[in-house]
């Protein structure tokens, strides 16, 4: 699937923000304003100014805001959610090639505050899948023991989890080794081939 990189550093914007909720990594991705301002150093976001609590606090409303796109049960529901986080930013539209990044167009209002510039730039990210009817593509990791948001750009929309060395080999080995359990169990016999020399399949 073809996107822009802003697009692109938009949705991974949005994703880090989704998956730094308490109830996916099971602590508070944005404890404090120092943590807010390493979100935003990581992921370049430009016209920033000095940061605050009350930038915090609007950070995790909104933060909430995308978790719900993600869990939308359709598109119109999706958009819905796109367009009030979209017109609460007060997008203004404008082209810029700073940082020779080349053109691309800014979302956000100039002077805005972090949470409005991100609500603009990610919110018509998200757009871009439900305009073009690819709205499913912004998954949950499919790993029992994960709930990480992620945007699957994939050819065949084919994955399935957050990151497949992880979460996808982990269940592989885990099924493969149930399988072997459960062959062991019928059979009666040893399962051949040492811990060492077992050959895994994983995912690619």
């Amino acid at each position: 699937m073809l996107i822009t990189h802003d697009t692109r550093c938009a949705l991974d914007a949005v994703v880090d923000l989704v998956n730094s909720a308490p109830e996916v990594s099971a602590a508070e991705g944005l404890p404090d304003v120092a943590a807010l301002g390493g979100f935003v150093r990581q992921h370049n976001l430009s016209d920033v100014s000095r940061l605050s609590e009350d930038d915090l606090a609007a950070v995790r409303a909104l933060r909430t805001g995308f978790t719900e796109v993600f869990a939308a049960p359709d598109a119109s529901s999706a958009a819905a959610l796109i367009n009030e986080l979209v017109a609460a930013a007060g997008t203004t539209p404008q082209l810029t090639d700073h940082d020779d990044f080349g053109w691309h167009v800014h979302y956000f209002a100039p002077g805005a505050s972090v949470a409005d510039h991100l609500a603009a730039d990610g919110g018509m990210a998200l757009a871009f899948f439900v305009v073009t009817g690819e709205r499913e593509r912004l998954r949950r990791c499919e790993a029992p023991d994960c709930r990480h948001a992620f945007v699957d750009l994939s050819r065949n929309r084919s994955r399935r989890y957050c990151d497949s060395r992880t979460c996808g080999n982990r269940l592989h080995v885990a099924a493969y080794r149930a399988r072997r359990k459960e062959a062991t169990a019928v059979t009666g016999a040893t399962p051949t081939g040492s811990a060492r020399g077992d050959q895994v399949p994983s995912e690619g």
